[in-house]
Formats: C-alpha cells, structure tokens, sequence
C-alpha cells in the first residue's frame, strides 16, 4: 500500500472511530405516551413509546419499552397519563415587543441590544406554552436575526424561528412609521420602504440578502397605524406581483398582511404564498385562495383581546380604536366562511398584538368560530409546516422528524382549552419543561 493510501485509510479509520464514539455517547430519550397524536387528522392512539436519539425521532412502537433494553444512557419521560402531540407552530408573531401604555415611546429609549434581549424572554414564554417553531413576521432585522441563530446555535432555548425582519410597505402606507413629529419621521423610516414596482424589486433582493427566511409585506391598512388611512389597499398591483416574482425566484415565500378585501385580492392575484388576518375576504378571495393554494393565517385575537383592553389605554389611539373595533367585528364570520369553504389555514396569533404565552388561546376562538378542534390542531401542525416548507422536518411525530413534542394532561379533541395550558416541551430531543 503507497503512503499516500495509507494516510487515507488511517484518516478514514480515524473518523469512523469518531462516529462511532459520538453515536454511542448519544443520549436517548423514551417518551411513554399515553395517548398520542402522532399525525394530526389520524385518530390517537394509546400506549405508545417515542425513541428519540439526539433531536430526531428514531421511531414510533407499540406499547411501552423498557428503558434497559435500548442499552445505553437513556432518559425516560413518562407520559402514561397524558395526551402528546407534535409541537405546535405559530406562523404569525412578533417576538421583539409587546403592546404595552408606554409603547409608543419605546422607540426613543429602547435599544436594539435590549430588543434582542426582550426578544429572548418572549421566545422562552412562547416554547413554554409549547410552541417550538415559530414565523416572525416583522421586527428589527438585526435583533431578530441574532435571536434566531442564537436559538439555532442552541445558545439559548427558544422556538425555530423563521425571521421576515422588516416589513416591505408603501411610504405612509401600514408598516412605515407614523404618528410621531416630521423629524423622527425621517429619521425612522425602515429601509424598507419601497414604491414602484422597480424599487420593490431591490428592496425585496436587499432585504433576503440581509437574511430573511420569508418576505413580508403589508398590502392594506392596518388597524395599530396610528393613521385614519383606513384599512384598503395599499401598495399596487405591479408593487406586490414585482415582489412575489422577485421573492419566488429567489426561493423565498410572501406571506401579506391584508385586511380589507381589495388588497386581499390584489396580494392572492399576485401570488403570495400566505395572507395574514384575513378580515373583509369575500368570495373572490375565497376562490382566490381555493385557486392559488395560498393559505390564511386569521389570527382571531386580536379582534377579540384588543376591544378588551383599548379603553384608558394611551397606545389605543382614536384613529386605531375605530379600526379596531370594526375588525373585530367582522373577522370571526368571515374566518369561519373560509374554514367552511375548504380554504388552506395555518395556525397564527399576531402575538405582541396581544400578550407572548397566550397563543393557545387562539385554538378556542378557531373553534367558536366553526373549526373542529382536530383541524385547529391540525392547522397549528401539519397545516403550518406545510406553509412553512418544514413538513418533512415538523408537524408530526413520525421517524425521522426532529423531536419536538409536547403534552397536555388531558385530550384537547375533547376540550380545546387544554392547549392553554401545556404541561410538557420538548424541542429537538431536549426536555425544556415537564409539570
């Protein structure tokens, strides 16, 4: 054998020992489940055992296996006696900030350092109440970026995240800053602000090349501008095609913030891949999204939470308070409409809107308004990673899939609310919280 293939081999020898070593040093973890829902829209099961080596699931068997018969250090989860499901998905929230009295004048006092910081506390509220992947759909682009590979590089616990970072919107349209004197208008407009078809198409290249996971624009008004500009269309046919085109070819997705349904329409016609509230859609929205296969992501709380806490409250502008009402009235049939008609839906909360760990509050809304409670698991599952380009990686607890599972004391098929309060997390094979 010449030198140089004997250096191959002991190289070759040397890593396989290396693999080996780590394979065998691996820490399986053995879930007992006592009922589980592995694939949503499939029927439970009860008795069943997850094998999990590092943070993917190995397989799925029946009944219960001894711990001692998968050799090795294994750490045992008992889940006899509660109902287990895949980890849920949250496809629209904001995890840097929160709507509170002083926010307004956050802009002049808080950092972007300390929006990250904020932001790593609401991450670990949101996998908490077991949400172990969410999409950000807007938020400082550096703070955002930086919680998102802190997560990744497991220097911190916290959902997946996929970040849109700012949101591309027309100048004064929702999404530019507003509300505030000429001067500081100037200074805080986002960089991402674009009108024309041929400027949104560099801001939408500037803003992946900054690291987006996802594009996000706003196509109509939105109900937190402090503007009486109404809640319509309001970046242009060819501003919003130019921006799909320019995204889709890149490989990246468009989800659309739109209320109104003109905007809706405009945003489904141009080809987003989701629209994100979804307020006044009509039937040709409904056809629209039956056509393109786009999803809607209603984030029904806000309409609700929002009349509840307005009143007194200085951030609650009279302009946002007659929007917002208005809205709230008119989501939850409208919602329902889509459901009925067999409109693709993806779990969300617009969560800053309303207060990080409540998401699970969203699930009843969903089935006030017409879902049955296995879609609006579903939705949070396998609909969301679908959306998400994430399905062969989450929303179901099969071989190969990471481990992210949660648990419940009892089934959420019976009563929904049990999803409000999550009693255990796992992400990625680590146990992050157990009661």
């Amino acid at each position: 054998m010449s030198c140089f293939y004997r250096i191959v081999f002991a190289v070759f020898t040397m890593f396989s020992s290396v693999v080996f070593a780590a394979e065998q040093n691996q820490q399986t973890l053995l879930i007992h489940a006592g009922n589980l829902l592995a694939v949503p829209g499939e029927a439970p099961v009860q008795r069943q055992s997850i094998i999990v080596r590092g943070n993917l699931i190995d397989s799925v068997v029946d009944g219960y296996v001894d711990p001692a018969s998968l050799g090795g250090e294994v750490q045992l989860v008992d889940l006899s006696d509660k109902f287990v499901l895949p980890g849920l998905i949250d496809a629209h929230v904001h995890l840097l900030s929160e709507i509170t009295p002083e926010g307004r004048n956050d802009a002049l006092y808080i950092t972007t350092s300390m929006e990250a910081m904020r932001g790593v506390y609401y991450a670990g509220i949101t996998l908490d109440a077991g949400f172990t992947t969410v999409r950000d759909l807007g938020g400082d682009p550096e703070a955002i970026y930086a919680l998102r590979d802190a997560i990744n590089q497991g220097l911190i616990d916290g959902p997946t995240i996929l970040a849109a970072g700012s949101a591309l919107a027309a100048t004064g349209g929702h999404g530019d800053v507003d509300g505030y004197k000429p001067e500081l208008l100037e200074l805080w407009t986002p960089e991402t602000i674009c009108d024309g078809a041929v400027e949104c198409r560099a801001v939408t290249r500037q803003t992946i090349k900054f690291g987006a996971d996802w594009i996000k624009i706003t196509a109509t008004g939105g109900v937190l501008s402090d503007t009486s500009t109404g809640l319509g269309q309001q970046m242009t046919d060819d501003e919003l095609q130019e921006i799909v085109a320019t995204a889709h070819n890149l490989g990246i997705k468009v989800a659309a913030h739109a209320h109104g349904a003109d905007g809706i329409n405009a945003a489904l016609r141009a080809g987003v891949d989701s629209i994100d509230h979804g307020t006044y859609l009509d039937d040709e929205s409904i056809e629209l999204f039956k056509r393109t296969g786009a999803y809607l992501v209603p984030t029904l709380m806000p309409g609700v939470k929002l009349p509840e806490s307005m009143e007194g409250n200085p951030f609650f502008t009279d302009d946002i308070k007659e929007k917002a009402y208005a809205a709230g009235a008119a989501a939850a049939g409208n919602i329902g409409r889509a459901y009925q008609a067999g409109v693709n839906i993806a779990f969300g909360t617009d969560s800053a809107v309303t207060p990080h760990g409540l998401n699970g509050e969203e699930f009843a809304l969903m089935v006030q308004v017409g879902f049955s409670e296995m879609d609006a698991i579903y939705a949070a599952t396998i609909g969301a990673s679908t959306l998400l380009s994430k399905y062969e990686q989450i929303g179901s607890i099969e071989g190969g899939k990471l481990a992210d599972i949660i648990a419940t004391d009892n089934s959420p098929l019976s009563d929904i609310t049990e999803l409000e309060n999550v009693t255990t997390v796992i992400k990625g094979g680590k146990l992050i919280k157990s009661l």
